[in-house]
């Protein structure tokens, strides 16, 4: 974590400080040498090479808020925000697939972005609830929180963990070994994340058809179970 945000500081840092001029930037790799850069932090964890992807494709943050967010007057903002998605899909990509890391940073840039976009909107729509918005007959002030309704919802939630607990007391005392390990895969349980029925069946070696089957029966044998 600590490696993540550094990184973070020190590519927002060279960003703000070269946004003068697109001649700032370090050129961009070569197919070639983004391979390797990726290869050597991937395989061997090398932070320098990972620094290296991401100086060589500042540029590219530089370019998308300039293209399509121009007129927005927070540039030196958004060109940190931009960095920040860029590091994001230099950590995800999958260099092994013979693609190059342009188009699928392009798209995190963006995401990143445009959430940043959204949860500005989303904070300038929020209100305090002991915000004053009346004035009683005493002369009290009148809050949010005194006119909200609070439903209690604790024995919804208690039911709700305990049909919880007693699926996954089933899924590990009464599936066998296959349909134990096709549940887990799919619905990413034991701290795992969730796939799709044909990566788990890539992952098991059987046919997707098979994996779709034996979820399908488990599912609803599991909803007879707990009804």
């Amino acid at each position: 974590m600590f490696g993540f945000i550094t990184a973070i500081l020190t590519s927002v840092s060279f960003i703000i400080l070269s946004a003068g001029t697109a001649q700032s930037f370090p050129p961009p790799l070569s197919a070639k040498g983004e391979r390797e850069y990726f290869k050597k932090m991937k395989e061997d964890g090398d932070i320098t090479a990972r620094e290296k992807l991401i100086e060589h494709n500042l540029r590219l943050v530089s370019h998308i808020v300039r293209k399509y967010y121009g007129s927005h007057g927070s540039s030196d903002e958004l060109l940190s925000i931009g960095s920040i998605g860029l590091i994001k899909a230099i950590d995800t990509f999958e260099y092994t697939n013979g693609a190059r890391l342009a188009t699928y940073a392009a798209k995190c840039i963006q995401n990143e972005i445009l959430m940043y976009f959204r949860s500005q909107k989303k904070q300038s729509l929020e209100v305090s609830i002991d915000e004053t918005i009346d004035i009683d007959r005493e002369g009290n002030p009148l809050t949010y929180i005194d006119i909200i309704k609070c439903d209690d919802t604790i024995a919804d939630d208690l039911d709700r963990k305990f049909r919880a607990k007693k699926a996954m007391d089933y899924i590990r005392s009464m599936l066998d070994e296959r349909e134990r390990r096709i549940i887990i895969l799919r619905y990413g349980l034991d701290g795992s994340d969730p796939i799709t029925q044909r990566e788990t069946a890539e992952a098991l070696g059987i046919s997707r058809s098979y994996v779709s089957r034996i979820e399908k029966s488990v599912l609803s044998d599991l909803k007879d179970y707990l009804q």
